[in-house]
């Protein structure tokens, strides 16, 4: 395999990775205009919400066993469009069982999705021989940006969510569908035939539980800031409306930059230096939002969290497929799950301690949890034995 076409591979993901976080951005940004259009009542809210995760990781295991006979870039050829025009499909409907069916396709093809973006990021990382993965992640924070920047243009206008979804699906559909053909590079042949189900042997859980937990640790985290960091600026710390809209801006964009510029630490300190770093600094973010004094303090924490998390998630999936070379597929499967279980414990974890407790001291806990992340940083391993020594050029493959 030619360098060009490892370079193509990876230009070709980074909009994958972009189209999904705008389209991501676009669902979760425009859950009161969804409840509104087809009257789910706040009783019926948080089950819509929770089927969409849970669906996903439903999704994400059968993609283990799908790539094991074509492939992860045959899965994300065809999950992405499916994605797109299920969003399309949540603002088109008008009833109750739409909306359901819609968004349920949504949630099984994200699960997909996900995993096959992924397992095609570790694989082209393992092709580079050096630290890529951040920057994918750091394309699907900037398209996260973008989707909710599009979204806020949509309610400002008092668009419907039928003509603020028509273009962009109508846009990045085309572009998708355009890449895909350079979706393969770095990626090994699927086993065919009898025993190709079995790809997944390889793996053992007890080997990949700590990237479970870290996985999980990280995704409660995120769920904290996205879904309680306008409610806890307003309402522990007394800010304005319109400032409590602050906070989950500052921590997209931090988490864009320390994913942009997070390759290079990996490159030089390794990624286990990196990971104890962003835990740290995470935990340092919860932790000064906790005490914070007043509003400008909590925006100020929830701007370190966005650096200290951004990485965890990336190399948490890129360790992964190190650990396990010949089932990274399966691993990196598996590991996707732990994503979605995050999401679904953090958002009422902290909601139920706020209610019962404080939602001052609701914010320790994922501070706990994401320091916790710093135990299990040997589980990333060495900069040599995971980059080849810190390789700064793709090599070339062989894939026959």
């Amino acid at each position: 395999m030619t360098d060009a076409r490892l370079r193509r591979g990876r230009g070709a993901l980074a909009v994958s990775f972009f189209v999904q976080g705008v389209t991501f951005a676009l669902l979760v940004t425009r859950i009161p205009g969804i409840q509104d259009r087809y009257g789910i009542s706040d009783a019926l809210l948080p089950a819509f919400l929770a089927a969409v995760p849970i669906l996903a990781g439903v999704g994400s295991v059968a993609t283990e066993k799908v790539v094991a006979r074509v492939g992860p870039a045959v899965v994300l050829r065809w999950a992405q469009p499916v994605v797109l025009l299920a969003l399309l499909g949540v603002g088109a409907g008008s009833e109750l069982w739409e909306a359901a069916v819609a968004l349920g396709l949504f949630g099984l093809a994200v699960g997909a999705l996900d995993a096959s973006m992924n397992m095609l990021g570790v694989n082209l990382q393992r092709a580079y021989g050096r630290s890529i993965m951040l920057g994918f992640h750091a394309s699907y924070s900037l398209g996260g940006i973008a989707g909710a920047s599009l979204a806020w243009v949509g309610a400002h206008w008092h668009l419907s969510l039928f003509v603020s979804y028509l273009p962009v699906v109508a846009v990045l559909l085309p572009a998708a569908l355009v890449g895909s053909r350079w979706y393969g590079a770095g990626e090994s042949p699927p086993v065919k035939g009898e025993g190709a189900e079995r790809g997944g042997s390889g793996v053992s859980f007890a080997l990949l539980l700590p990237l479970c937990l870290v996985m999980t640790f990280a995704y409660i985290g995120d769920s904290t800031v996205s879904n309680w960091s306008a409610k806890y600026l307003q309402d522990v710390l007394g800010g304005s409306e319109e400032l409590a809209t602050v906070p989950y801006n500052a921590y997209m964009v931090t988490t864009l930059l320390g994913r942009a510029v997070g390759d290079l630490g990996v490159r030089r300190l390794g990624a286990a230096t990196v990971v104890r770093c962003g835990a740290v600094l995470a935990a340092l973010g919860f932790a000064v939002v906790a005490v914070a004094p007043g509003a400008w303090v909590g925006i100020a924490g929830f701007t370190v969290l966005g650096f200290g998390l951004s990485v965890l998630v990336p190399q948490t999936f890129a360790a992964a497929g190190r650990l396990f070379p010949g089932a990274s597929d399966a691993a990196v499967a598996r590991l996707n799950v732990f994503n979605y279980v995050g999401f679904l414990v953090g958002s009422p974890l902290v909601g139920a301690l706020g209610d019962t407790w404080s939602y001052r001291g609701a914010m320790l806990v994922p501070m706990v949890l994401v320091l916790v992340t710093v135990v299990y940083a040997t589980s990333f391993g060495s900069r040599e034995a995971r980059y080849g020594g810190g390789h700064e050029r793709p090599r070339t493959v062989d894939v026959g």
